[in-house]
């Protein structure tokens, strides 16, 4: 699956590599640096598995938010907004639904929520694992 993050206010789209992905304001601990202020260090960690996205707040300051709304942890579809604090995209994943597809309704995207929990040793390893490097905001080393 080929997972993006669309500026909306213009600018390089962001391509999610990694199956496990760390946003944030600081270099050395980020695979995505923001270089905003209302960013945390460690914003939050873009999950990619079984071709669906997940976000997970990682305590950031300023928040997360889908779709306007706040979250601890959600599942990302095509065309959600994603905000982390003032900073929002749209995420646009490959292989979208297709015209006479049936659509992802409120009960499975809770079923995908409550698939989405990572326990404190994944939380771990996306802290520690090392970054990447691609298009985008500012992507650190390969």
């Amino acid at each position: 699956m080929i997972a993006r993050l669309i500026p909306v206010n213009g600018g390089q789209p962001i391509l999610i590599k990694k199956d496990v992905t760390v946003v944030g304001r600081k270099s050395d601990l980020c695979d995505i640096q923001i270089d905003k202020n209302s960013i945390s260090k460690i914003h939050c960690v873009i999950i990619k598995t079984d071709g669906l996205l997940f976000v997970r707040d990682l305590c950031s300051t300023n928040g997360t938010r889908v779709n306007g709304q706040k979250i601890i942890r959600g599942a990302l579809l095509p065309g959600d907004e994603l905000s982390l604090a003032s900073t929002k995209f749209e995420v646009e994943l490959a292989g979208d639904p297709k015209e006479g597809d049936p659509e992802v309704g409120l009960h499975q995207r809770t079923e995908m929520l409550t698939a989405f929990n990572l326990d404190g040793r994944q939380e771990q390893e996306a802290l520690d694992s090392d970054s990447e490097n691609g298009s985008g905001v500012k992507l650190i080393s390969e």
